[in-house]
């Protein structure tokens, strides 16, 4: 990913914090026909044989991803938070001098590492009540997967499969405005909040921060 130096965030625990709160992945794979892309909630979890801990989620078996996959290759996983189109109108400055352009702003972890299938369905259980508390928990009444009728579940635990990724390196890449002087930005906040995308709002202020 080309990341210019003032969009680069480096911090585990800022890119970590995003994978927890935008946990739906890209996930991109090698098979046998080439380049495979499919989208799965992934659970960050710290710990595993690397520093950066490891990745947790689950496949229908359907999916020939879990089959189908070079296991020498190396996998990514796109994470992505808010994006929002910018118009130059937005611009404090652009009155002074009509010098501004369109441009996009977003927010986007990539996740490298190795793939590997767990079909063993006392993982998969457990993998799925650790990745659904966390997601309920932001709940007042959170569901959990023990309030499924037991025939149930077994019955689907039997149609997925387990896959982790051992995540060996991450990019973080913030491209929030911070290239903009200081009343751009500000401009660009308050235009934000009042198209209704506080989120992307917050994390322009929050990249304004020293």
């Amino acid at each position: 990913m080309y990341i210019p130096k003032h969009f680069d965030e480096p911090r585990i625990e800022v890119m970590q914090a995003l994978i927890r709160e935008y946990p739906l992945a890209t996930l991109v794979t090698l098979s046998a026909s080439g380049l495979n892309a499919n989208h799965i909630p992934l659970h960050w979890l710290e710990e595993g044989d690397t520093a950066y801990g490891c990745l947790h989620g689950h496949i229908a078996r359907s999916n020939p991803l879990w089959s189908d996959f070079d296991s020498q290759a190396e996998v990514l996983a796109v994470f992505q938070a808010e994006n929002a189109y910018i118009s130059p109108s937005w611009y404090a400055n652009k009155p002074k001098t009509g010098k501004v352009v369109p441009t996009w702003n977003y927010a986007a972890v990539h996740v490298y590492g190795t793939l590997r299938v767990i079909d063993d369905p006392v993982w998969i259980r457990r993998q799925l009540q650790a990745m659904t508390d966390e997601l309920e928990a932001r709940f007042p009444e959170p569901w959990s997967v023990a309030d499924a009728p037991a025939d149930f579940t077994e019955r689907l635990l039997t149609q997925i499969v387990g896959i982790e990724i051992s995540v060996t390196r991450l990019q973080g890449k913030w491209k929030v405005s911070q290239n903009q002087p200081p009343e751009n930005r500000n401009s660009v906040i308050e235009a934000l909040r009042a198209s209704g995308q506080s989120a992307m709002a917050n994390l322009v202020a929050d990249a304004a921060k020293p």
